[in-house]
């Protein structure tokens, strides 16, 4: 069978693998296609792109947007992105902006603190990463500021921390036009990490799908079988169509490896075909 991971993450945002090895390692593992969706940036795709080519894997052009339904963070990922489209490319300049301005408070919080990190230090130890609390969190822990990133965020980056500081989010309902508008198809991440109950999940998704929502994520790595037989139901009966992905991080997620998540994940070729089949 022949087998795909379309939530795929790089050093272009919060990954700890650059675009082109993780081409590399979809090669190893004996992926036939991946899809790149790192974090409010398409700034890896080209290298991803000519990895692809160069190594007979193909690559799928995404991106995943945190947005805002109800005043709740929530992820959309695009797929099949025109990269290189003019709008979005501005609309993902300015969600950039807004992170900028947002890490340099984090970092003034920090330094009250008497933690000595600015955001020219992060950008100098991640290079061309869209800078995110994780690498906040990375920092301190390579800093011995804490034991480990999971304490970094659980005395100083989780939503009620000292040093956290909400950002801008797009609302839902735009970020699905701005996928749309790219050539793309929105598809929703991971719907059971946002721990609705099921009333709550259906209301949101019944709304996002008459916003335009295509998709949905039913096979993902930290899934229960009673979770993926939940998001099917709900995939069918608001005619949506199937999306899946490991949400690979590298050495960020030790626990999540490309393809096969956990170690059970395993999503067929047949996913990005029907896919595919839906493209506008």
């Amino acid at each position: 069978m022949d087998i795909v991971d379309l939530h795929v993450h790089s050093t272009a945002s919060d990954g700890t693998l650059s675009p082109s090895e993780v081409i590399c390692l979809a090669k190893e593992t004996k992926l036939r296609a991946v899809a790149l969706t790192d974090h409010d940036t398409i700034a890896g795709i080209e290298e991803a792109l000519d990895a692809g080519k160069e190594m007979g894997i193909e690559v799928i052009p995404g991106v995943e947007l945190s947005c805002s339904y109800l005043k709740k963070e929530i992820h959309i990922v695009g797929l099949f992105i025109d990269y290189e489209n003019p709008d979005f490319c501005a609309e993902l300049d300015y969600l950039k902006d807004t992170r900028d301005t947002r890490n340099e408070q984090m970092a003034e919080k920090f330094q009250e603190r008497n933690i000595p990190v600015t955001t020219v230090m992060l950008k100098e130890r991640f290079p061309d990463a869209v800078i995110t609390r994780a690498h906040f969190a990375s920092w301190l822990h390579e800093n011995n500021f804490v034991s480990s990133v999971r304490e970094a965020f659980d005395r100083y980056l989780n939503d009620n921390g000292p040093c956290y500081v909400p950002r801008y989010k797009m609302p839902c309902e735009e970020t699905i036009r701005l996928i749309h508008d790219a050539g793309g198809i929105a598809i929703l991440a991971h719907p059971i990490l946002y721990k609705m109950g099921t009333a709550e999940l259906t209301k949101m998704v019944v709304y996002l799908k008459k916003c335009g929502l295509d998709g949905i994520e039913a096979i993902y790595s930290t899934y229960t079988p009673s979770d993926e037989t939940l998001i099917r139901k709900l995939a069918k009966e608001n005619r949506l169509t199937i999306s899946g992905g490991s949400d690979f991080h590298g050495d960020n997620k030790p626990y999540i490896k490309l393809g096969t998540g956990k170690g059970n994940l395993k999503i067929p070729y047949e996913v990005l075909t029907n896919l595919r089949n839906i493209l506008p």
